[in-house]
Order: structure tokens, then C-alpha cells, then sequence
């Protein structure tokens, strides 16, 4: 089988005769960058090519030939497909006229300023910030009509579900929260400790972690320890119903996904995080009173007595207050990064990520919320 080769008679009318097989086996694209070079000395000059000496031809020679022809003498005329063309074969003519459609011009844009181009990115980026922030509300929103639909119609409660999620998402949590609760408050206090000492006020470590576990650091913790575990894991199981099309099964059936795979794992949340973070600010008093007893020698005893005179309940109802709203914005942002899945396995990697930088930064953002709140109220 001879190789892709031509050659050119020069004059008003350039004319290409082709030879050998023109297809990717025959060498098609050895020769295409001597087609470009004699293409770019030829513009607006009519052409004529002979295929007389042409063996083989598959689609790439086709579109070869046929980029080559309307790049000079027939200009992108679909309406005669073969002008241009001499002895060419019947089985070769229906590859010419459907190359002939399907040209596809690859012009290179202009280049643009850098600026612009960072223009173009930011107002890109808040553009879908927008977009995705407005989807999150009516998700939120369809969410809350279903919650309340259950309360109206206590047959759809699935209690079976919501307990499965309450053991995996809260109960398998005990121990991570609880371990890290306590190194925090152990570190709270021995940080604080260390600053105090220099103005002679180690005792004063007592107040530091009561209020910073109580108020902010175990809820807060706990919050960020279920993003990133459990709002994740929401995305990964729903996501990976989406890839598999059980989610439009349910839908066929007459299942609405919201209330079998939603409603649970919001209501899982709303009770297992201010449980989890009942245990920590409790796990994080105990690890700052460790610290106290062992390096300050401050005994449990004072630690408690301090603890109540000093730190009132308004701390703990605080923190507490926090918990229902972190549990269901982390519920809310995994399901519906979880819906969000399109296609294939790494856009559910990607939408994983999504979930647990999305519920982080939201979760921030309340708790900075709520300290604005409750300043004004002063509380």
C-alpha cells in the first residue's frame, strides 16, 4: 500500500495531484504540515485537484483535502462540495461531501490584556458564586416545605433512617469529637496559663476555659469535625445514587428523593450535633481542669467552684443555641452537593470537596453572625 503523497503544478490555477492512500495509515499526517505551507502561499487562488492517483481515503484525507480546497479556490461553497475536484471516485465522493459540512474553523482569538482576562475570571467567579448561592436558597427552601410536610403528615417520618444516620453521623463521632475537645480545652488552658503567669493571674485560666469551650471552641469544633466528616460522606452516598441512577428509579417509583434521602439526614443533624457538642464543651472542661490541676496547681475542686460562680449559664445556652443551625447547614450543603452530581466519578470528587470547603466557610460565617448577634443583645 503506497504512501500519502502530492505533488504541484504551478500557475494561475495551482493544481494538486494526489497519490498513494490517504488515510492515517498511509502516512496522512507526515505530509499535512507541506499541505499547510503550500495552502498558506496559495490563498484566494483558485485550485484544482486531481485525484486520479488516489488509492485509499478515509475521513482524515478528506478533511485534509477538503480544508486544503476551501482554504483557496472554493472558499467554503457547501452547496457544490466537489468543485474544484477532478477524477475523483464515486466511493470517494460521499467522504468529500460529508467532510465538506463538518469543517470547523480554528481560528485563534486575539490576545487580550492580562487585565482583562482577571476581569473576566473575578466577575466569572462571582457570577457563579451568585448562581450557586441562589440554588443553595431554593434548596434550603424545598427542604424546610418538606420537614414541615412531615410534621403535618407524620406517615412520611422515617424514623428508621433517621436513627441509621444519628449512629453513623453522631454516635460513631464520639470519640473524635470527644479526643479533640479535650486537647483543645487542655491546650486553651495551659496557652492561657502561660500568658497570665507573667501578670501573676494563673487562676484567672479557670474563666478562659469556661467561656471560650463553652461559647465558642466546642460547638465550633464540633461543627467543623462533622463537615468534614459527615457532610462529606452525605455528598459521597447520594452523589454516588446520582452516578448510578437509582435517584431517577426512586423518581419513578413516585419517591421524591427529598424525603428519603434529605429529611433524614437533616433531622440526623439537628439532634446529633448539639448532642456532640453538649459532650465537648463538657470533654473540653475537663481537659482545660486536667491541665490545671497538673500544671497550675489549681485542684478540681476550685476548678468546679470557679467554674460556677464565675462562668454563668448564659455561655452554655450560647453554644447550644449555635448547634441546630451548623447541624443543618452542614446536612443541607453535603445533600445538596450530593444532588449536584453530573456524570461521572471525578465530578463527585469534586463535588465532595465542594461540600465540606462550602459548609466550613458557612459554618464560619454563622458563628461570626451569631457573635455580631448576640454582642448587639449583649448576651
Amino acid at each position: 500500500m503506497s504512501k500519502a503523497e502530492f505533488s504541484v503544478e504551478d500557475g494561475p490555477a495551482p493544481r494538486i495531484e494526489a497519490r498513494g492512500g490517504w488515510t492515517m495509515a498511509d502516512g496522512i499526517a507526515r505530509i499535512d504540515a507541506q499541505i499547510r505551507k503550500f495552502t498558506e502561499t496559495t490563498l484566494d487562488k483558485p485550485l484544482i485537484i486531481d485525484m486520479a492517483g488516489v488509492d485509499n481515503l478515509d475521513t482524515s484525507g478528506a478533511m485534509v483535502l477538503q480544508r486544503t480546497m476551501q482554504a483557496c479556490g472554493a472558499r467554503a461553497d457547501l452547496s457544490q462540495p466537489l468543485k474544484g475536484f477532478e477524477n475523483v471516485s464515486d466511493h470517494h465522493k460521499v467522504l468529500l461531501e460529508q467532510a465538506a459540512g463538518n469543517l470547523v474553523s480554528c481560528e485563534t482569538p486575539p490576545p487580550r490584556a492580562s487585565w482583562l482576562v482577571v476581569l473576566e475570571r473575578v466577575g466569572q467567579a462571582t457570577e457563579n458564586i451568585l448562581d450557586e448561592a441562589l440554588h443553595i436558597m431554593s434548596f434550603v427552601g424545598a427542604v424546610m416545605v418538606r420537614m414541615f410536610e412531615t410534621i403535618r403528615h407524620p406517615g412520611r417520618f422515617r424514623p428508621t433512617s433517621v436513627v441509621h444516620h444519628m449512629e453513623s453521623a453522631g454516635l460513631n463521632a464520639l470519640f473524635i469529637v470527644g479526643l479533640m475537645s479535650f486537647l483543645i480545652g487542655a491546650v486553651v488552658a495551659f496557652m492561657g496559663a502561660t500568658v497570665l503567669a507573667e501578670f501573676g493571674a494563673e487562676v484567672f485560666a479557670v474563666e478562659l476555659v469556661g467561656i471560650s469551650v463553652l461559647r465558642e471552641f466546642g460547638v465550633l469544633l464540633t461543627a467543623i469535625l462533622i463537615a468534614g466528616r459527615s457532610g462529606s460522606s452525605f455528598t459521597a452516598a447520594i452523589g454516588s445514587m446520582k452516578l448510578r441512577e437509582e435517584i431517577d428509579a426512586m423518581q419513578a417509583m413516585g419517591i421524591d428523593p427529598l424525603d428519603a434521602l434529605v429529611v433524614p439526614r437533616v433531622l440526623a443533624l439537628l439532634i446529633a450535633v448539639p448532642c456532640l457538642a453538649f459532650l465537648a464543651a463538657i470533654l473540653g472542661l475537663v481537659g482545660g481542669g486536667a491541665v490545671c490541676a497538673l500544671a497550675l496547681d489549681i485542684p478540681p475542686a476550685l476548678f468546679m467552684a470557679r467554674t460556677q460562680e464565675i462562668i454563668v449559664i448564659d455561655n452554655f445556652i450560647v453554644g447550644m443555641v449555635k448547634a441546630p443551625v451548623f447541624g443543618f447547614a452542614i446536612a443541607v450543603i453535603g445533600c445538596y452537593q450530593g444532588m449536584m452530581v453530573r456524570g461521572s466519578a471525578e465530578d463527585l470528587g469534586r463535588r465532595t470537596t465542594i461540600s465540606v470547603v462550602q459548609s466550613l466557610f458557612l459554618v464560619i460565617l454563622v458563628d461570626a453572625l451569631f457573635a455580631v448577634f448576640f454582642m448587639e443583645l449583649d448576651y
